[in-house]
């Protein structure tokens, strides 16, 4: 250990998403994705005529990027791959320059002494597939397992981490609930299903992973702390809802082999119970686990609040333009929920930040960002506490490394520590990167 509470081999590094950066979705023989038909349709698209055609242009600029996360200090960089852009139609023919950018990619972060930490879904889910069904068909997690194997067979080795899924409570609840987020679905009957499918498919890639692979695999999840807002019955039954609903459903089923009893009355007659084969799939053990934290939420018992019957109260507190309270020790008490309840997994911090107001072109003395410089501050120094009471968290990736498209809000929420500027393609490293760059100098020792 050093003078902070981090150990000396702690991953320090910073996250981004393929559609979010890249640009150029359809270049060099890549198959289009749900993202690049979602963006493009102005009925779904709440940012309309904003896409990922072009986003950071991270598909052009990639030494320049990689240059970059070594100038801040990066230990670590964590990418996801655009699965149409390797398999256009999902499955079979493998479009080798697709597949040759991640590899250029990886060989260049590892030439830096960057580790690369590989998400194979986030979200982008090709065309190909969701006219077949998508996650509404059970033949995904065979989809799924197939593409991951391409990717273990062509990177693992210079990749040792590698995640199968990011948050898939958003995937589900914006995608196939509440239709924010592609594919743009709203229905409770689809929700139960393509929830299920994913976490077949991610117990599927574990497996593969354990005769193809040498090294780690994991899950990443978003959590979002649930607290009542009373000590009222129906405000405690409320918030356990909540919390089965949006943190328990996909640790329980990955880490226990089964779902939360809570489901079954939240989704009514669109619940199913799962085949116990299907549940023993899902249940692989796991090296690690990712963990998105963000916000927390105060809850109260709302009947009208459909699905789960439970609603927000808002906070007199610091709030992000993404409306998110700002809560650093919800995040302590995430981690010893976590471990208490699922005992002592190697945790890594796979996305934390905020969007604040930064201008759209930087000054001549760059971004001032205070705010976001004492979220992370404060954000940083929770985890620490959490390592101090005994948590085993191993990594912390800042998102983002680079302002981005943030999905249907298109490019109005700007999260990342080095600012784009989107009509030049300029960036600017922000306060807040000079900030983490000193962070990963001291190891985490300048908090205070």
């Amino acid at each position: 250990m050093t003078n902070s509470a981090f150990p000396d081999d702690f991953l320090w590094g910073a996250a981004t998403a393929a559609y979010q950066i890249e640009g150029s979705p359809l270049a060099d023989g890549a198959g289009a994705s749900i993202w690049q038909r979602f963006s493009h349709d102005p009925r779904l698209m709440a940012a309309k005529g904003e896409t990922g055609d072009v986003a950071c242009d991270h598909y052009n600029r990639m030494d320049a990027d990689v240059a970059l996360m070594k100038a801040i200090g990066l230990k670590a960089y964590r990418f996801s791959v655009n699965w149409g852009r390797v398999l256009p139609e999902g499955v079979g023919r493998v479009n080798e320059p697709g597949l040759d950018f991640y590899k250029k990619l990886v060989d260049e972060l590892l030439k830096h002494d960057i580790e690369p930490l590989l998400t194979l879904y986030h979200w982008d889910l090709p065309v190909a597939l969701d006219d077949r069904g998508g996650w509404l068909n059970r033949d995904s997690a065979d989809w799924f397992a197939d593409y991951a194997a391409t990717m273990f067979r062509a990177l693992d080795g210079r990749v040792r981490k590698w995640v199968t899924l990011n948050e898939p409570w958003v995937i589900t609840d914006g995608g196939y609930l509440h239709g924010a987020l592609a594919p743009g679905h709203r229905n409770l009957f689809e929700t139960p299903i393509a929830s299920h499918n994913l976490m077949r498919a991610h117990g599927r890639a574990v497996e593969i992973y354990r005769s193809e692979g040498a090294h780690e695999i994991g899950l990443v999840v978003n959590i979002e702390p649930k607290y009542p807002a009373s000590d009222s019955a129906a405000d405690i039954a409320a918030t356990e809802r909540a919390h089965a609903y949006m943190n328990r459903q996909y640790l329980d089923a990955a880490l226990k082999g089964r779902y939360p009893a809570e489901l079954a009355g939240i989704f009514g007659e669109a619940w199913t119970e799962w085949p116990a084969e299907d549940m023993a799939q899902i249940h692989q053990p796991l090296d690690f686990v990712g963990i998105n934290y963000y916000t927390r939420s105060v809850v109260k018992d709302d009947p009208g609040a459909w699905p789960v019957g439970a609603a927000p109260v808002p906070q007199n507190a610091t709030h992000t333009t993404t409306g998110w309270e700002v809560c650093p020790p919800a995040l302590t008490d995430m981690l010893l929920w976590f471990r208490d309840s699922y005992g002592d997994i190697p945790v890594y911090i796979t996305e934390n930040g905020a969007a604040f107001y930064d201008p759209p072109q930087a000054g001549p003395d760059g971004i001032d960002d205070p705010l976001r410089c004492d979220y992370l501050r404060t954000h940083i120094a929770a985890i620490g506490d959490a390592i101090k009471k005994g948590v085993d968290v191993r990594g912390y990736m800042v998102w983002s490394l680079l302002d981005n498209l943030e999905w249907s809000l298109g490019y109005s929420k700007r999260f990342g520590i080095v600012h784009v500027d989107y009509a030049t393609q300029v960036r600017s490293p922000k306060r807040s990167a000079r900030f983490y760059a000193n962070i990963i100098k001291t190891n985490g020792g300048n908090l205070a």
